[in-house]
């Protein structure tokens, strides 16, 4: 049986609260026409990268899942949103950093094998990767952001996928390197907006709902990883039809998984203890 609904989850990394408020015009004109929902969501600690996206499709913390840093990369144990969408029968979709193939479908990641793959069995249906070799301070190493929009729209129209997941590390990266608070931010937060607001329209028309949100925040001077509001806090903005609650809530990052897969009409696994934030 077809799942109830379909979903894309959009995760642009490291962007702070305040920036999300402040730089994304399309998405909070959205908010502003009753379009969309926008809430605060807090990270899990560590705020850091791959403990983050372990914690976004299991539900559970890093002190359960033991990703506990950007070096502790293997395939996570518990059900995840991808392997619960496949039980029910559904396709799934990733167009991401080649870590989240690493933590829910296998290691190690083979640039020829895994770059690029369609697998009906696993619960990564339909994946499309990037690795950042070669990342540094001076080069960011990062696809354009349009060609990953452009390609989760190809999966969406050419495979059919019920759920899928984007996720891109520029604004990560350029607040690495330029930090939060200047010129170089600014433009970039501009063009990001720009570029998602092409395709969000797209994507609700074919009858997607859509998130879009962060793995965790990032401080002036372009750090994450511990506790602070800046570090932890984002924006998550909600296209749909469910209900959520008063526009004040805090969201907890653990919430996000079981949320999806209940917006999806999947069953959700005892592990994800969190209560979703949508009916």
């Amino acid at each position: 049986m077809p799942l109830r609904s379909k979903l894309l989850l959009i995760v642009l990394d490291g962007l702070p609260w305040r920036n999300w408020r402040k730089y994304m015009g399309n998405l909070e004109g959205w908010v502003q026409s009753g379009e969309a929902r926008v809430w605060k969501m807090r990270s899990v600690l560590p705020s850091t990268s791959a403990s983050c996206y372990a914690s976004i499709h299991t539900g559970v913390s890093p002190q359960v899942h033991y990703v506990v840093s950007n070096e502790t990369l293997f395939r996570v144990e518990q059900p995840d949103i991808f392997s619960e969408v496949v039980k029910a029968g559904g396709k799934t979709g990733a167009v991401t950093h080649s870590f989240w193939s690493m933590f829910f479908n296998r290691v190690p990641f083979d640039l020829v094998r895994d770059i690029e793959y369609d697998e009906p069995g696993g619960p990564i249906t339909h994946g499309r990767f990037h690795t950042m070799t070669g990342y540094n301070h001076q080069n960011q190493m990062t696809p354009s952001d349009t060609d990953l929009f452009a390609t989760l729209t190809m999966l969406a129209e050419r495979r059919g996928i019920d759920y899928g997941i984007l996720h891109t590390c520029t604004l990560d990266s350029m607040g690495h390197r330029f930090g939060h608070d200047c010129g170089e931010m600014d433009h970039a937060l501009f063009a990001m907006d720009a570029m998602l607001a092409t395709f969000l329209p797209r994507w609700r028309k074919a009858g997607y709902e859509v998130m879009v949100t962060a793995d965790h925040g990032q401080t002036d001077r372009g750090h994450h990883g511990g506790r602070s509001d800046d570090m932890q806090d984002f924006a998550l903005y909600y296209f749909g039809a469910g209900e959520g609650p008063e526009d004040d809530v805090l969201l907890d990052q653990l919430q996000l998984a079981p949320t999806v897969l209940e917006r999806l009409g999947v069953p959700v696994p005892a592990t994800m203890k969190a209560e979703s934030f949508l009916r």
